[in-house]
């Protein structure tokens, strides 16, 4: 899996990745989130907390996506790769 594009959040830094049948992926703690056709579709998974169940790497308890700020818009997430 291809990294693509990172965002830093109070719970831990949430990357979106492309795998090589194209899929874009949100990723936690290098697990995959879910698979999607566009990177919008997997960012929104995020914002709406529609994701797989997400559990704090340090804590184990269950994050709420859609409460982390992240932006909506792609472009503002980090893209040095």
């Amino acid at each position: 899996m291809r990294i693509l594009l990172s965002y830093p959040t109070d719970a831990g830094i949430f990357d979106i990745g492309q795998s090589v049948d194209k899929k874009y992926h949100p990723i936690y703690n290098d697990e995959s989130l879910g698979s999607y056709s566009s990177v919008q579709e997997a960012v929104d998974s995020l914002l709406n907390n529609e994701t797989a169940s997400v559990k704090h790497f340090e804590t184990k308890e269950l994050i709420d996506t859609s409460k982390l700020g992240i932006p909506e818009d792609y472009t503002q997430w980090d893209s040095n790769y």
